[in-house]
């Protein structure tokens, strides 16, 4: 099974998804069969206790409805409220998304959900069988729901490799993203930028401005705000992850500052004049240091053009 996908957009991108093995995804579905047999005991507890038991055909019929609903509701409720993860995928890290690599809504749940009950797994399934076949004949691992639905199941927790670059603010645009409301912004859509400005100068360049172009139109619209009149798409993609880093950095100081023990205001500086072998207070201002004269730049000789400095250079 291949490590990655060979999905490709419409913009000719070759999507960076790594496609979960059978393995993975057989121990996913066990903690969430557990997890399952664990709410039908329950219930046959309760009607066990509250149907009469001279009354055995509504016994049956209550069981029945608790069946499909635990069987089938449980998947899908989890995977549209959660954006693809049930229980079993949230302890094993793994993640239903669309084959073009965006998140699932309840319709792509529910389909995955009716096909797992009467096809892959439990009414014509086999107990698991069909959709074992079916995934080790696909490429991707995708079993019969997820050809249905249009899904596949990927992996969010890989092996470390080389991090992403660190995301600058560009010049110019400080004050405009100090005023975004960023708390709008969903995480798949800040991964999925992020993902982007790591690899954008790898793509083509019509390709580059194409996916570039939608990712800053969606992120525009989920805060409200437009880009800017000639502001390249990774410059404002990169201006509203900058920072949205930069709030978070500050909210976890905040909450380091704001335990027990943790001085409220620096106190006031030492003087200057200290005792031989004292150490310096880690809130006293740094000396100054008198400044160097720097000679003056060599004049270019008359009549050479002096280039003019690209503000939205792409980082190197």
């Amino acid at each position: 099974m291949h490590e990655e996908s060979e999905l490709v957009t419409g913009e000719a991108v070759v999507l960076d998804l790594r496609v979960a093995k059978l393995a993975s995804r057989a121990l996913a579905m066990a903690l969430d069969v557990l997890v399952q047999f664990a709410l039908l005991l329950g219930a046959f507890m309760v009607l066990a206790f509250a149907v009469p038991f001279d009354d055995e055909a509504l016994f049956l019929t209550l069981l029945l409805v608790f069946v499909v609903l635990i069987m089938v509701g449980y998947p899908v409720t989890f995977e549209t409220l959660s954006r693809g993860r049930s229980l079993g995928k949230m302890a094993v890290g793994l993640r239903v998304v669309r084959v073009d690599g965006g998140p699932i809504r309840f319709r792509h749940a529910l389909v995955r959900g009716l096909a797992g009950f009467v096809v892959d797994f439990w009414a014509l399934g086999l107990f698991g069988a069909v959709a074992v076949i079916v995934s080790l004949c696909s490429s991707n691992g995708r079993r019969v729901g997820d050809f249905l639905a249009g899904t596949l199941v990927i992996r969010e927790r890989v092996a470390e490799g080389p991090a992403y670059a660190a995301i600058g603010m560009p010049p110019g645009l400080e004050g405009w993203a100090a005023q975004l409301d960023l708390t709008r912004l969903p995480d798949d859509l800040a991964l999925a930028s992020r993902q982007f400005l790591a690899r954008f100068r790898e793509l083509r360049p019509e390709a580059s401005h194409a996916l570039g172009w939608g990712l800053a139109q969606q992120v525009g619209n989920a805060l409200g705000t437009p880009v800017p009149p000639g502001v390249p798409p990774w410059a404002f993609l990169a201006a509203v992850l900058a920072e949205r880093r930069n709030r978070d950095h500050a909210r976890a100081f905040q909450a380091y500052a704001a335990r027990p023990g943790f001085p409220s205001q620096p106190p006031a500086p030492w003087p200057a004049q200290q005792h031989p072998g004292q150490a310096a207070s880690p809130w006293s201002p740094a000396p100054r240091v008198p400044a160097v004269a720097q000679p003056d730049p060599p004049t270019p000789p008359s009549g050479t053009p002096v280039p003019a400095e690209n503000p939205f250079t792409p980082p190197s």
